[in-house]
């Protein structure tokens, strides 16, 4: 087989518009899998520790002292962040006497929901990005194929006798745009499905346990009232 004709000879004999479109296609692949395997490894962890401390909540802990535990371990996320925004936010409005329990449990509840939105955007984070890949990267290909097409029309107009040889290299090269399009977005596509749902689930579990949250705290405030 002609060097030309093979995969490298291809992407090196291509002119320079169907490179610069197959540089910048490796370059979103790149880009999308390094955001792939870092969105993997953030939502892989959110959801593990979203379980311990479910475990750790649920276990009838004293709620102030996992507040302290939690406060001495320093860096937390997810549920633990939206607990310890309501908690402290609730400890704080309580040593106020003069706030009525309806305007604590308020406050405790914007705390939270100003953690929940902090929480979705740590874990959205790129996916956007990744959505752009995988919507643009069959354009930018189809446009190296185009333009390999429209080169092997000039070849055909400068040869008398027209043969698949004259026009084998455009539309070769043409076709590896396109596939290298594809390669860039099929992951991407992927990656953006499956992380946004399970970025979704996640949501929903974590609005769960504010509510659940909430509810204890709504107890707690209104039977310090009775008593």
């Amino acid at each position: 087989m002609d060097d030309k004709l093979s995969l490298l000879g291809l992407i090196v004999h291509a002119s320079l518009v169907v490179q610069l479109v197959m540089a910048s296609l490796v370059l979103a692949s790149i880009i999308s899998w390094m955001f792939i395997m870092q969105r993997a490894a953030v939502v892989g962890q959110a959801r593990r520790n979203l379980e311990s401390f479910e475990d750790r909540f649920w276990s009838g802990m004293d709620l102030s002292h996992l507040y302290q535990e939690l406060s001495t371990e320093g860096s937390g996320e997810g549920a633990e962040n939206i607990f310890r925004a309501g908690f402290k936010e609730f400890s704080r409005l309580r040593q106020r006497g003069s706030i009525e329990s309806d305007a604590v449990m308020e406050g405790v509840q914007r705390a939270m929901r100003v953690a929940l939105a902090r929480e979705e955007e740590r874990l959205t984070e790129n996916l956007p990005l990744l959505a752009t890949i995988g919507s643009t990267s069959p354009y930018i290909g189809l446009f190296g194929t185009v333009w390999g097409i429209m080169n092997s029309f000039r070849d055909l107009a400068q040869v008398q006798q027209a043969t698949l040889a004259v026009v084998a290299p455009s539309i070769s090269e043409a076709l590896i745009a396109t596939a290298m399009g594809l390669f860039a977005a099929i992951p991407a596509v992927i990656a953006y499905n499956r992380y946004s749902s399970r970025t979704e689930l996640l949501m929903v579990r974590y609005e769960t346990f504010a509510d659940e949250f909430s509810s204890i705290l709504h107890r707690s405030v209104h039977s310090k009232e009775v008593s």
